[in-house]
């Protein structure tokens, strides 16, 4: 709600809250009434705008309390001098009714005495200068808690963001460096796929380029994305005969943050070629209308990677996973030895 409102609605509340005596039994307002209405919305902009933020706040609490304290003190003696509040006239009003005319009231003894009291008559300013204060308080206090929290979610948000951003500018190098050795290996064995291969990354190099910096992307061209890899990597291959790839569901009108099922495919590349040459790459993609399954399955082959070598691709993804689908993914990681096997569900 627009603070100007809140403000509003609590002055209109506190005016009717000390008039409705005086206007339900039709009778004049006190002199004295606007003038303490006056102090009270000065206390209150006092304490919100000045005490609160600048004592309260900064955790001087007992300062906090003293100041205030004495600010109620002494504006109170000041009105209690100058308009001297008939304290006692709602004890009176509330026991008269009590009593017929013919018989002597008891409490107006009592009442007579407070009337008299000056004591009395301060701390009933006291407590009525109080009210406001007292409101606004935890109204500023509330206002800064809100302040506060809308800035650490800002930072949060910014946080996440360029987290994410990092971990694409090392994951795109990284796929780069890969693509550039299978293309090497083709032109090195004077194969006539080389064009294709190279066009094939060129198309590869476009997703990334103006695809990759966004943070959704139409899960489409993911998928086409992923299909020119696993084609680029065919052409490399002397047996390829056991990659395979298979993608099901319907795709349209969905979308997804770029570049989150690659890595997962590189590494099975890179570590499913045996001995002989051979690779052994399954993937499998399934799409249903509210989650992504993707399972990726490779041989374990002879080559083993080196202990600095970067598994860069596989630390982002899961990162970004974390980042990305804090509570709604569920990615598993087996190796027995012989296959391993990544298995990951994206609930969208």
């Amino acid at each position: 709600m627009n603070q100007f409102l809140i403000h509003l609605i609590m002055w209109i509340s506190f005016g009717i809250f000390f008039l409705f005596p005086y206007v339900f039994e039709f009778r004049r307002i006190p002199e004295g009434i606007p003038v303490r209405f006056l102090s009270m919305i000065v206390l209150f902009y006092i304490n919100y705008f000045l005490l609160v933020p600048k004592i309260l706040l900064k955790r001087t609490t007992l300062t906090y309390v003293l100041v205030c304290l004495l600010l109620i003190t002494v504006t109170g003696l000041f009105i209690n001098l100058k308009y001297p509040p008939n304290a006692s006239r709602l004890i009176e009003y509330c026991a008269k009714p009590h009593y017929p005319s013919e018989f002597p009231n008891p409490y107006l003894g009592s009442v007579n005495r407070l009337r008299s009291n000056p004591v009395f008559n301060q701390l009933v300013i006291m407590t009525i200068l109080s009210a406001p204060f007292f409101a606004s308080a935890l109204l500023r206090v509330y206002i800064e808690w809100r302040k506060n929290e809308d800035l650490r979610k800002i930072v949060e948000n910014e946080k996440t963001n360029s987290e994410l951003q990092f971990l694409k500018t090392q994951l795109n190098p990284h796929f780069l460096f890969n693509s550039l050795n299978a293309i090497y290996s083709l032109s090195a064995k004077n194969s006539k796929d080389s064009s294709e291969a190279i066009i094939n990354l060129s198309e590869l190099m476009r997703y990334m380029l103006y695809e990759a910096n966004k943070n959704l992307v139409p899960l489409r061209k993911e998928l086409e994305y992923i299909k020119n890899y696993v084609k680029l990597q065919r052409l490399r291959l002397s047996d390829s005969i056991n990659v395979k790839l298979k993608i099901s569901g319907d795709d349209r009108h969905k979308v997804i943050p770029p570049l989150l099922f690659i890595s997962f495919i590189e590494n099975a590349f890179k570590y499913g070629t045996d001995y002989e040459g051979r690779t052994y790459v399954k993937i499998n993609l399934s799409i249903e209308n509210g989650s992504i399954h993707f399972k990726v399955e490779n041989k374990i082959g002879p080559y083993r990677k080196q202990k600095d070598s970067s598994g860069v691709g596989l630390e982002n993804v899961k990162n970004r996973l974390k980042l990305l689908y804090p509570e709604s993914h569920e990615l598993k990681v087996e190796n027995n030895g012989e296959t391993y096997t990544v298995v990951l569900n994206l609930y969208l």
